[in-house]
């Protein structure tokens, strides 16, 4: 059995304790949102944040998230998901849920992105965001970042 929160609200599943989060998110609880994708770590198609930090679901056991707090993409309210739609960032959408995960705990994490050029931009996302797009739509995705990062900073001011 394991207890968690799931979206701000708690849940609790009867698997085992080295199942995958990630199955535990799709199987078990129905939220087919985050995507399989490599099922190692290195796609990021399965980000969810655990305790508000980017965290890839497909190796994370569900035992490691016991009383901690998950959020999905079903769960997520973010500037980052209208910046996504203002810069037309979407292509496939297979990676999409991920990116968004991921972008969203990297502006968390770093307010001062809002006033970032390029450079040190791409240095953030090359440092925190390994998610890969078979798309190839890095350039929409930092304009993306680009426009979240300056609304995230709005709405955080004082």
């Amino acid at each position: 059995m394991a207890n968690f929160t799931l979206n701000d609200t708690p849940v609790s599943v009867d698997v085992d304790g080295d199942t995958p989060l990630l199955w535990v998110l799709r199987e078990n609880l129905g939220l087919c949102g985050t995507k399989f994708g490599c099922g190692v770590g290195q796609c990021g198609a399965c980000t969810v944040h655990l305790d508000g930090r980017a965290t890839r679901a497909c190796i994370t056991a569900v035992v490691g998230v016991e009383g901690r707090d998950v959020r999905t993409i079903e769960g997520l309210k973010h500037p980052v998901q209208d910046a996504w739609i203002a810069e037309q960032v979407p292509q496939c959408g297979y990676c999409e849920s991920g990116q968004l995960m991921a972008a969203a705990a990297l502006l968390d994490g770093h307010p001062d992105l809002a006033t970032a050029d390029d450079a040190t931009l791409d240095a953030a996302i090359s440092d925190q965001m390994t998610n890969l797009c078979r798309c190839a739509s890095y350039f929409r995705i930092r304009k993306g970042i680009h426009r979240a990062a300056r609304v995230n900073a709005k709405e955080n001011l004082p």
